[in-house]
């Protein structure tokens, strides 16, 4: 077997990364083909889909509106050893209601904070905001933690 198959995380730990962690690198590709990368807080969806949401007028929305190619890498660690990732490609759907995406990216990056509390601020920003879902196509994934 080769190094690059022994690091690979099976679909469970896919799973539990992505559930675990709050951000992502989000790039999405700028009219002249170069990349734009930025850190986004996300959710995920009833089918274990990556979500987030971002206002209208960013470049991340006016690219998204040009072509939906997306790549997401989720990562945790600190030293070599330690490295774990997943890197999704895929394509970014725009969803109709911004205020399901923003409840659930605002629950994870607010723990413990009640619905309640959280809604007014997610309707208040809603407003300006596309909401969109990853369809995955290719996903890769690492654990360097196996290599010991």
């Amino acid at each position: 077997m080769n190094q690059r198959a022994r690091i690979a995380m099976p679909d469970d730990e896919v799973t539990a990364l992505l559930e675990g962690a709050r951000k992502l690198q989000l790039a999405t590709i700028n009219p002249d083909g170069t990349p734009h990368l930025v850190t986004m807080f996300y959710g995920l969806d009833g089918k274990g889909r990556i979500t987030f949401w971002t206002y209208a007028k960013s470049q991340k929305a006016r690219n998204l509106a040009r072509d939906r190619r997306v790549s997401c890498l989720i990562e945790a660690g600190e030293e070599y050893a330690e490295l774990r990732g997943v890197l999704i490609y895929g394509e970014a759907v725009r969803l109709d209601d911004p205020m399901e995406v923003g409840m659930a990216v605002a629950r994870r990056t607010t723990p413990g904070v009640a619905d309640d509390l959280l809604r007014p601020y997610v309707e208040q920003t809603g407003r300006k905001r596309f909401a969109y879902a990853v369809e995955p196509g290719k996903v890769v994934s690492w654990d360097h933690r196996r290599l010991t």
